[in-house]
Formats: structure tokens, C-alpha cells, sequence
């Protein structure tokens, strides 16, 4: 006799992405319905991210810290990160230009149950995107992430967290994404 699957918080986990990607527009809401792809210039703004890096943290700009794979998927309308840390939890979001908000949005989810849903916009110079990512002790911590491109073809994350709703901000994180050369 076989025995049954169980059921766990991975079952969840998985309708709440899937119910998520609905809500970014990426699951068409009618049978039939075509997704015409995402090739304009607002769903192309966070492309800079997208490749196979090598992350440091930028005060010590030797100290390699993670691997990370950040794809483009679903026509063009989606970008995935598999972030893999050398110590910790491993994660990922998804991320998505929605027309309806006329901003992006993004979802984490990690190895340790953290989930975390984000919201903003490219300013010009960098994509930020902030959102309530509680932490031990820290059950409403809102955290700002700022994406910039860099020179040299990286991208700095640079993470940032409140704990009185937006009015003080401390440094929470800092890397420097280097491109894998030895991947391509």
C-alpha cells in the first residue's frame, strides 16, 4: 500500500504564489485569454537584474556571500531570483511590472517561511521597492530595497528598515551583484 501524501505549509505556500502571479495579471482570467507578452519599456525597467551573479557584501568587496540566478520568464512579463546564500536560508522572488498599478511588485519567499510582498518603482536611476518584511522581534518591520545599476555592468542592493512606519531608516543589508563570468 502506498501511503498518502501529507499535506504541509508547502501546499499553501504554493496557492499563495499562484494566487499572487493572478493578481499581477500574469494568469490569464478568461479561458482562452492570450498573454500578449511584456516587451515595453515600463516591464523592461528592472532587466538590469536579470543574469547569473556572484554577490559580495559591498563593505568587503572580496567576501563573496551568495550565488544568485535572476531569470526572465513568462513572455517577458516576470522576473524570477533563486537567491543561494553560503550561509543561511535560501529564497526567491518574483517580481512584475503591473499596468493596472502602473508600478512593480514583487514576492519573497525563503527557506526559513519568511514571506514578504513589495511594491514601487523605477525613479530614474534605481529600482525601489518597500514593503512589510517582519523579522524576530520586529513583527511589522517595513523594509525599502534599492536596485542600481552599476558602471561596471553589477548591481547594487542596497536594503534599508523601518520600525516606525517609514519615519526613520537604518541600514539592513548591503550587496554588490558581480556578473559569473566563468556561467556564460
Amino acid at each position: 500500500m502506498t501511503p498518502k501524501p501529507r499535506l504541509t505549509g508547502n501546499i499553501r505556500l504554493a496557492g499563495t504564489a499562484l494566487a499572487v502571479l493572478a493578481s499581477l495579471c500574469l494568469i490569464p482570467s478568461s479561458p482562452g485569454a492570450q498573454v500578449s507578452g511584456c516587451s515595453d519599456a515600463a516591464s523592461r525597467q528592472f532587466d538590469f537584474w536579470v543574469g547569473r551573479w556572484r554577490v559580495f557584501t559591498s563593505g568587503q568587496p572580496e567576501k563573496q556571500v551568495a550565488t544568485s540566478l535572476i531569470e526572465k520568464l513568462y513572455a517577458g512579463c516576470a522576473i524570477r531570483e533563486n537567491w543561494s546564500p553560503f550561509s543561511g536560508h535560501p529564497g526567491g522572488s518574483l517580481s512584475a511590472f503591473v499596468r493596472g498599478d502602473g508600478g512593480w511588485r514583487q514576492a519573497w519567499a525563503d527557506g526559513d517561511g519568511s514571506w514578504a510582498e513589495f511594491k514601487g518603482g523605477w525613479n530614474g536611476a534605481a529600482m525601489i521597492l518597500t514593503g512589510v518584511w517582519p523579522q524576530p522581534g520586529h513583527p511589522a518591520q517595513i523594509t525599502r530595497m534599492t536596485y542600481t545599476p552599476l558602471p561596471d555592468g553589477g548591481v547594487r542592493q542596497f536594503g534599508e528598515a523601518s520600525d516606525d512606519g517609514g519615519k526613520i531608516w537604518r541600514p539592513s543589508f548591503d550587496f554588490t551583484y558581480r556578473r559569473d563570468k566563468a556561467a556564460s
